[in-house]
């Protein structure tokens, strides 16, 4: 089974377009996002607040 669903892929490609024209922001800073990763991640934010299939953010202390 996906651990995705469409719509967060959807969403994950439209913030890497972002990033790439360089209209991509974070958050509270608003700063350009550079990274590849973050701008993923930020996608699957936005998807997992839409109620998107998406499985949960990881704790920081599991990727160390």
């Amino acid at each position: 089974m996906a651990r995705y669903g469409k719509k967060a892929s959807e969403k994950v490609e439209k913030t890497t377009h972002e990033r790439k024209k360089g209209t991509l922001k974070s958050g509270r800073s608003g700063k350009k996002v550079k990274s590849r990763n973050q701008a993923i991640a930020i996608g699957l934010n936005q998807a997992r607040r839409e109620g998107a299939k998406a499985p949960p953010k990881e704790s920081s202390s599991k990727r160390k």
